[in-house]
């Protein structure tokens, strides 16, 4: 899991492609406080082979579940 909550863009994105360049997980959950950072997540996360679900949580808060593409 990625706690990217109170960092702006590009460093959600930039945990992220950490993230799936070291291991490339089959899920990954992300969380995050801002809406264009979810934007960008999914975007990138589309990009490179990922599904993208976006939970909301609490007030501007968003869970995103990344599943690896079969």
């Amino acid at each position: 899991m990625i706690d990217a909550r109170g960092y702006a863009c590009p460093m959600p994105v930039v945990m992220v492609q950490k993230a799936v360049k070291n291991g490339a997980p089959q899920e990954l959950e992300v969380l995050l406080d801002n809406p264009c950072s979810v934007e960008n997540v999914t975007r990138f996360a589309g990009n490179n082979g990922y599904e993208v679900e976006v939970r909301p949580a609490d007030d501007d808060e968003y869970t995103l579940v990344l599943t690896r593409k079969a």
